[in-house]
């Protein structure tokens, strides 16, 4: 694992709480084998319709947020299954961080051991970044 100096990104601000591992690697994609080419399976069934057309009012579709290593998160992110599979294809799309205060314990030693930052922050900053006010400034 490449250990992690420093960071400098923009967020991607994904504002949906209780993501479970399911929804951020659906099962169907679980067979590759390796920790790569997940990425392009990330939130596959928020990002795709049917037909596999991108749905261009998901965030990580949007080129605006193209390019950036922080998805930023409500609480409650990576619940469910243990399935370590949620941290490959985060980190096989490019995000190196993921800022929020609660965290499912197995997703966040997951992230530890696979070298996406955690970072714990309180509820009313988290609050503050999603804010109308601030939204404009991600």
């Amino acid at each position: 694992m490449e250990p992690f100096k420093n960071l400098t990104s923009k967020v991607v601000p994904l504002d949906i709480a209780n993501i479970d591992t399911d929804q951020i690697i659906p099962k169907q994609f679980l067979k590759l084998l390796g920790k790569t080419g997940y990425g392009e399976y990330l939130f596959f069934n928020w990002r795709y319709d049917k037909q596999g057309k991108p749905l261009m009012d998901f965030v990580l579709n949007s080129p605006l947020f193209s390019g950036r290593q922080i998805l930023l998160t409500r609480e409650n992110f990576g619940i469910g299954s243990s399935r370590e599979h949620a941290v490959w294809a985060l980190k096989d799309y490019g995000f190196k961080s993921n800022p929020w205060g609660i965290f499912a314990d197995i997703f966040y030693n997951n992230c530890s051991k696979n070298g996406v930052l955690v970072i714990k922050m309180d509820k009313n900053t988290i609050e503050d970044f999603f804010s109308s006010k601030n939204k404009r400034k991600l």
